[in-house]
């Protein structure tokens, strides 16, 4: 008897995604060692601990084939990207992989809405959110280093951005989670 809940497509998608969520990891590790490199210990703490957000995301997807009676696959995963020249550089790289993975996940739930598997569009929402979250929080990053002067900051403002860096939650506030008492 065939108790798998997943089409072929469906869990190769969902796979690939495992691959993609390893990947992630990987780059963040890879930037994040960059950042300690260059005396960045902050946005380094910063990166390392979005590494291991991207594994939990990588088990979350495993753990749903497997609920549905698929076989995961682990496959070898692509080489991080190239050091960056400097901190804007490691943020763009970050936004852009970010992007990526957006499309990615809004590859699952238009498959999955065009197959009607309900259960795996719902299980992708969470993704959704989690990239609007994703990319916000690499803007806000993106931000305030432009404030401090983007690739002309000067030392004492990236000392003191890269201690802030260290200091930030790993979420941020969605605009829809806002209300007049607790606008942030």
């Amino acid at each position: 008897m065939n108790t798998n809940r997943l089409s072929i497509p469906i869990e190769k998608i969902l796979n690939h995604q495992v691959k993609k969520e390893a990947t992630a990891s990987q780059i963040y590790l890879s930037l994040g060692a960059w950042a300690d490199s260059e005396g960045y210990a902050g946005m380094a703490d910063f990166l390392f601990r979005h590494a291991q957000e991207e594994r939990n995301h990588m088990i979350k997807v495993m753990d749903y084939i497997m609920e549905r009676g698929g076989r995961v696959k682990i496959t070898g995963i692509d080489d991080p990207v190239k050091d960056p020249e400097n901190l804007q550089e490691c943020l763009e790289l970050v936004f852009t992989h970010e992007v990526d993975n957006t499309k990615a996940i809004y590859d699952i739930v238009n498959l999955s809405q065009e197959e009607k598997d309900w259960a795996t569009w719902n299980f992708a929402q969470w993704f959704v959110k989690e990239q609007i979250e994703e990319e916000a929080l690499v803007l806000d990053l993106l931000d305030k280093l432009k404030v401090a002067g983007g690739t002309k900051a000067t030392p004492e403002s990236l000392l003191y951005l890269d201690a802030q860096f260290n200091k930030m939650e790993d979420e941020v506030t969605l605009a829809r989670e806002a209300s007049g008492d607790k606008p942030q």
